[in-house]
């Protein structure tokens, strides 16, 4: 940690950093791409998130979540008012000071895990649009104002992927949801293509189950395909981090489709030098953008 952050504060920020180690995620690959006070603010954010989101899939404490989110939504306002006690909070008192990261992108994220705790079924893409947007295009949200950008089409661009993002993650992960008792994909989707909610709960994967997950996936491919024209130009290497999550995600939704959607095998998954790559790619192309328009 550097000189201009408190003993306190620096060792809040080393325990986010311990927590997206053991993690291990996708939107860790972001981290690599920032400097050092951006990516801290990341981890603060990430720690944040993870912590909270990690309260609905706790099995036998269901009874304990809200109080347990209510304890959150009170770090949440200590780390806006200054006085956080958690170290997840001082750390996060810290970056939203540095970034001025809006409050009621956090506030909806809370709300989304809070719908995770309550329903295990959405009805329609509605439904499901609003979970998406509050635990991942809130996310999006939260994460530009750390990235930095200049045209406001970076909100756009941010929620666009937050919902390409979940909407992936829910097509990869049916089979482990569906052993919590949990399904995400839509019922008026199930019910239009013909799949029973017992086929998803029992692991049969039929014709029906691949028609109803390539429409599913066509869908998020139309949200990536929104993202890419909503990125300006003048975003792109402030916003390359984000560029290389849409890279690693769109990566796992052609995984999916290349298995034709049998996701009740192997977990699908990219390799740690597959990762490396796509976000190497995604630093790599607007900074040579730049020289290229400087040669011409």
């Amino acid at each position: 940690m550097t000189a201009e952050l408190s003993p306190a504060v620096a060792a809040a920020y080393d325990h986010c950093d311990e927590l997206t180690r053991r993690a291990a995620s996708n939107f860790a690959w972001a981290f690599r791409l920032l400097p050092a006070d951006r990516r801290r603010a990341l981890m603060a954010v990430y720690a944040f998130c993870r912590s909270a989101d990690d309260l609905a899939d706790e099995p036998g404490q269901a009874a304990d979540v809200p109080k347990l989110l209510a304890r959150w939504r009170v770090e949440l306002d200590a780390a806006y008012a200054g006085r956080p006690d958690h170290p997840i909070g001082i750390a996060l008192a810290d970056a939203v000071r540095r970034f001025a990261i809006p409050r009621e992108h956090f506030e909806e994220v809370v709300a989304g895990v809070e719908m995770d705790t309550t329903r295990d079924r959405y009805e329609t893409w509605d439904d499901l649009r609003l979970y998406c947007y509050r635990v991942a295009g809130a996310v999006g949200l939260i994460c530009i104002e750390i990235f930095g950008y200049q045209n406001a089409s970076a909100r756009e661009y941010a929620v666009e992927l937050g919902l390409a993002f979940q909407l992936t993650n829910i097509l990869r992960d049916v089979a482990e949801d569906a052993a919590r008792g949990r399904i995400y994909l839509p019922r008026e989707d199930l019910r239009r293509f013909g799949v029973a909610e017992e086929d998803l709960l029992e692991g049969r994967f039929t014709e029906a189950f691949r028609e109803v997950m390539a429409f599913e996936s066509a869908r998020a491919g139309e949200h990536y395909g929104r993202a890419r024209f909503l990125l300006a130009e003048e975003d792109r290497a402030s916003l390359a981090p984000a560029e290389a999550m849409r890279l690693i995600y769109e990566q796992l939704l052609r995984r999916i489709t290349f298995r034709r959607w049998d996701v009740f095998g192997p977990r699908v998954v990219l390799t740690r030098p597959e990762k490396a790559g796509l976000a190497v790619a995604a630093w790599v192309r607007p900074h040579l953008s730049f020289l290229y328009r400087l040669a011409g």
